[in-house]
């Protein structure tokens, strides 16, 4: 399906069908409030997110003591302000669940900034999380895990290559811990995850190693080929991933161990052994297959 950016317009990029000839702009909405009447818009409010405690629907009352005017309030009015104010944050916050949320989603921008992910994986570890909440899942377990198990959720769901000792280590907490969590999730949640590609994990490998781009290319050119012959499932795709690299970094004569390329992806050696000779293998049912053609 294609949009117009322009009419929005709504069809088929194939036989031309128009679906829809107008769509609900979904974009922000802005008005002037400027009392010259000046072109500069100013944004109604902020959009509403599941990674906020309360969604971003909540007002707050302004911490400077003044009116709409600029002028300082008098005491007896400022009394009131501050009044105002301690109910107005304990209103917040009424239930034990209220408190686990915000606790969460706070501990949950920690492990955004600390591992570099976007908005996208955040707003679905959140949706994850306020799942298990309403099904009672937090109950009797730790929130740091049950938080970082949903963001690993929401990593493996977008196809985000995060390792579970990736989000162990960010948030210090147990492996074991997490991937218990993890387990529940997925069980009770009914949680659908997709086959993590290991070609997604070549960069990050390479990155780490500042291996050149020829040997990248190489690599992915060795996964796809362990794909075509069905070789790559029910692996892990790290190691897949690290023996490609140490299978393309011999090829292109590039000084690598398997000791470096295995601290870089978090594997041992024995598993880039063991999936370097499968690739080769591969190899060679690929040129045996384009000398017999």
């Amino acid at each position: 399906m294609v949009t117009d950016s322009v009419t929005g317009e709504r069809f088929c990029g194939k036989c031309g069908n128009v679906l829809s000839e107008v769509l609900q702009d979904s974009g922000p909405e802005w008005r002037s409030f400027s009392k010259d009447g000046g072109t500069d818009p100013t944004r109604t409010g902020a959009p509403t997110s599941l990674a906020m405690h309360d969604r971003g629907l909540s007002t707050t009352i302004n911490p400077i003591n003044r009116d709409a005017s600029g002028k300082p309030l008098t005491s007896t009015m400022k009394s009131t302000i501050e009044r105002l104010r301690t109910w107005d944050s304990r209103s917040k916050v009424s239930a034990s669940s209220d408190r686990n949320l915000r606790q969460a989603l706070s501990e949950l921008i920690k492990l955004k900034d600390k591992l570099s992910l976007s908005d996208v994986i955040i707003e679905k570890s959140a949706y994850i999380y306020r799942k298990a909440l309403e099904k009672g899942l937090v109950k009797g377990r730790s929130i740091s895990a049950l938080i970082a198990a949903s963001l690993y959720a929401a990593c493996r769901e977008t196809e985000t290559p995060r390792t579970l000792k990736d989000v162990a280590d960010a948030g210090n907490l147990k492996k074991k811990d997490i991937s218990k969590c993890y387990r529940l999730l997925h069980q009770e949640l009914g949680l659908k995850m997709p086959v993590v590609d290991p070609i997604q994990c070549i960069a990050r490998i390479a990155s780490k190693l500042g291996i050149t781009e020829k040997t990248k290319r190489y690599a992915t050119k060795v996964l796809k080929i362990a794909q075509e012959h069905e070789e790559s499932s029910g692996k892990d795709p790290m190691g897949l991933a690290a023996a490609a690299l140490y299978l393309s970094s011999v090829k292109n004569d590039e000084n690598m161990t398997q000791r470096d390329i295995a601290e870089a992806a978090n594997v041992t050696e024995v598993t880039i052994r063991n999936r370097y000779k499968g690739l080769r293998l591969d190899q060679d049912k690929k040129l045996l297959d384009i000398r017999e053609n």
